[in-house]
Formats: structure tokens, C-alpha cells, sequence
């Protein structure tokens, strides 16, 4: 009798000693998902130099106010390119922005470029890049 009234009140105090875990619920977006991956693809395309990847992954209008020679140097990083994708932001709109940081930009290759990519869902249905870092 002793034994189990000691061992109720061990395993209440323990109880009330616990502090509950919190989970921070998270709101799932699996948009947020395809906009990382595509901004991941793209940037991916930038570090390798595979212009007509990157090409591809533009949107209409950042092809249309973007020269060919803007665009080439763009796509024309040193060997050393890097980049790091930090936690990105829903917009308006649907667009996703994503702050990175690129390692290697031939106009800045011993310090690293911070900058923003604009990832969009278009009207079709397939996700590009509105916003060229």
C-alpha cells in the first residue's frame, strides 16, 4: 500500500513538474513548395551556366525587358558560383519572393551578391521566374 501511494504520488509530481511540448503548427502551402524548387531549378541553372535552362524558367515580360547581353552576362558566373535560398514570403498575387545570396557574380566575385527572386504561377498553370536576382 505504501509502495503504490508513493509511487502515485512520484508520478503526479512528475506530471505536474513537465512542461508541455509546444508545436508550432504550420500552415502547409504546397505552392510554397513548387515556388522554392523552381527558384532552386533556376538558380541551379545560373550556377552551371545552362543559359537555355535558365531561358526557359522567365518569365514573358522579364525575357521582354531583358537584353540578350544582360541576360548572357546573368548566366555567366565564375567556376566558384554558389548560392544559398533563405526562407521566402508569400505576395499578392500568388508570387513567392525568396531573398538568396549568390557566391561567384562575375562584377563582384570576392564578396557575395544579396539579392531577391520573384517566383510566379502563370496563367497556364507552370511557375517561372518573374524577377531576375
Amino acid at each position: 500500500m505504501r509502495c503504490t501511494a508513493f509511487l502515485s504520488v512520484l508520478l503526479l509530481s512528475i506530471s505536474l513538474m513537465a512542461h508541455p511540448v509546444r508545436r508550432h503548427a504550420r500552415v502547409s502551402d504546397p505552392s510554397y513548395s513548387i515556388a522554392l524548387a523552381t527558384a532552386n531549378r533556376f538558380l541551379h541553372a545560373w550556377q552551371t551556366q545552362d543559359h537555355e535552362a535558365g531561358i526557359m524558367m522567365l518569365s514573358d515580360s522579364v525575357r521582354e525587358r531583358t537584353s540578350l547581353d544582360q541576360l548572357q552576362a546573368f548566366f555567366s558566373p565564375s567556376e566558384q558560383a554558389a548560392f544559398e535560398i533563405q526562407h521566402g514570403s508569400r505576395m499578392n498575387g500568388g508570387e513567392y519572393v525568396f531573398p538568396v545570396v549568390l557566391f561567384g557574380v562575375e562584377e563582384s566575385a570576392q564578396r557575395p551578391h544579396i539579392c531577391r527572386i520573384v517566383v510566379m504561377r502563370t496563367s497556364k498553370g507552370d511557375w517561372v521566374v518573374d524577377k531576375l536576382p
